[in-house]
């Protein structure tokens, strides 16, 4: 890697305080793309918009779009930033489009699985009632599973019944959690002493959930609990932790909500990204329509 690439990606850690999965992500772009170029004998701030197609075009054979226009707004995100450092002249990926992406609807798991989820962990064990406190929790304030497992004590407060959460961009805001997520965190936190009781390396005390060693729980651990409890159900679905953030946007719309209370309680930046749960609601009604209606 450059100089000019470390510097950006500073920028992009410090300044702009990118999540660490949009970081690496960037960083395996611009490696890729650097890979592409080191058999021409160009380097990075070399390229041109034909290279960039060259690359994106090589890159059609074994990636999806998405992943393809992922790849273009971290070209994009670099050359725009050599440009403002008056390192370059102009961005060469200005000029590049990118691929047009299928539109995918969020996928809502109905309310009554989602309440069996909620009730699958075995309550009897310390571990089950971290899980249902979890669950509780990430689908009663809607928040992104790396909002949920990044959660400390310092972050709940349970009279005023609110969780602190730090989002997208280390933005701040303050979640609601309904009563019955608020007594699963408190039955929760009445045994989780005893997941700090042996003295470990990888323990985390101001972590509030944690892990059988006493470590704050990772996503990926929470997201293969989260599939076996559903397979446990025999759900005929794939259930992430994302899919009951979809689930509480989704319900809530249903249930009356509006759309830009649903922005704000989902730390939504732009209101667009919000508004694609509204087809969601629309497809349910019209396939409602399309079972009952006797002329349908």
């Amino acid at each position: 890697m450059t100089p000019n690439v470390d510097a950006f990606l500073k920028h992009l850690e410090i300044v702009r305080a990118v999540s660490p999965n949009t970081l690496a992500a960037y960083t395996q772009d611009l490696k890729a793309f650097s890979a592409y170029l080191e058999p021409q004998g160009v380097p990075l701030e070399k390229a041109t918009h034909l290279h960039i197609r060259g690359f994106l075009g090589v890159q059609s054979v074994t990636h999806k779009p998405t992943t393809r226009a992922r790849r273009l707004a971290a070209l994009k995100s670099f050359y725009r930033f050599l440009t403002r450092r008056k390192l370059i002249e102009t961005s060469p990926a200005r000029r590049v489009k990118a691929p047009k992406l299928p539109q995918r609807l969020p996928r809502a798991v109905p309310i009554d699985e989602t309440f069996a989820l909620l009730a699958a962990p075995d309550e009897e064990r310390i571990l089950g009632l971290r899980d249902r406190a979890m669950l509780e929790v990430l689908y009663g304030g809607g928040l992104r599973v790396s909002e949920l497992v990044g959660l400390s004590l310092k972050d709940l407060d349970p009279k005023s019944g609110f969780v602190r959460v730090l989002g997208k961009g280390n933005k701040e805001r303050l979640c609601p959690i309904n009563e019955g997520a608020l007594e699963a965190v408190q039955a929760y936190l009445a045994v989780r002493g005893a997941l700090l009781a042996k003295p470990s390396k990888h323990a985390a005390p101001e972590a509030l959930f944690l892990n059988f060693r006493g470590g704050r729980l990772t996503a990926r651990s929470m997201a293969r609990h989260l599939k076996r409890y559903a397979q446990e159900l025999g759900l005929n679905r794939n259930v992430s932790p994302h899919s009951l953030r979809h689930s509480f946007a989704t319900h809530l719309l249903a249930g009356g909500a509006d759309i830009r209370s649903i922005q704000e309680l989902l730390g939504h930046a732009s209101l667009s990204t919000t508004q694609r749960y509204t087809h969601v609601a629309f497809e349910h009604l019209q396939k409602v329509y399309d079972t009952a209606h006797p002329r349908a």
